[in-house]
């Protein structure tokens, strides 16, 4: 992978509600990529910068472990 690559895991167990952006969609720094839901709240995953989705590897009502890899933004 390259330097600038950053790899978005789950933060906890849950279950992805929604997948926000598409592959090769351009991100800004803030803009939610997905949201996961955990114990009957939504977390939003926010890419921490500007760059470029590589890669969804979630899809909308897949479950999800902690540290799952869920997208690759460049």
């Amino acid at each position: 992978l390259f330097p600038y690559t950053t790899l978005f895991r789950s933060p906890m167990p849950g279950k992805v509600v929604r997948v926000l952006l598409n592959e090769a969609s351009e991100v800004e720094a803030g803009q939610g990529i997905l949201v996961i839901e955990a114990m009957k709240m939504q977390n939003e995953i926010k890419s921490p910068k500007k760059g470029l989705v590589q890669k969804i590897l979630a899809q909308a009502g897949a479950s999800v472990n902690a540290g799952d890899l869920l997208a690759i933004v460049e």
